[in-house]
């Protein structure tokens, strides 16, 4: 099976929904994802400035994995790092699709697209995720330890972006 990666566009919306599901660990439906306070932020209304992401898509154009960023006003997770002008990163990836490099190359991708236009970036992942070496491989680095939205540890990875050194 086979990939690409293109930019998201305001088309994509309901393939960010669906990623935006297995960002979260959800089992449920999109319908659930769209009703939950936190999560929706991520997604709602997307096509926004600010807003920057990428799809990977199958052979027949069909979303396999999305990445993207997106500025939000109040960031629960990474309330200490975000800023007015730092996005939070969500990523997620078909469970048949993982393993097989797509993430990794959402996430090369989503950086070459965002250098240039952020400072850093900031997300946050269950501890126990293996998808934490990944962001750690990429330059990522642990911030902050927190309780997720359903109350076990996570924790807060950011990202300075080249030129951006603090």
């Amino acid at each position: 099976m086979t990939h690409s990666i293109r930019v998201a566009t305001v088309e994509d919306l309901s393939a960010l929904w669906e990623m935006l599901t297995y960002a979260a660990t959800m089992a449920g439906p999109v319908a659930a994802a769209q009703a939950d306070p936190f999560l929706k932020k991520y997604v709602e209304g997307w096509g926004r400035p600010g807003d920057i992401g990428v799809l990977a898509v199958d052979g027949s154009g069909s979303a396999v994995g999305a990445a993207w960023v997106r500025l939000l006003e109040h960031s629960y997770y990474a309330r200490n790092y975000a800023a007015a002008y730092i996005p939070e990163l969500a990523i997620g990836v078909r469970p048949e699709w993982r393993g097989r490099g797509v993430g990794s190359a959402l996430l090369a991708q989503l950086i070459t697209e965002v250098t240039g236009h952020y400072p850093a970036l900031v997300l946050s992942v269950r501890r126990s995720n293996p998808a934490v070496h990944l962001y750690q491989r990429l330059g990522f680095v642990t911030v902050e330890e927190i309780a997720n939205r359903v109350g076990t540890p996570s924790v807060v990875m950011e990202l300075i972006l080249e030129g951006n050194e603090r």
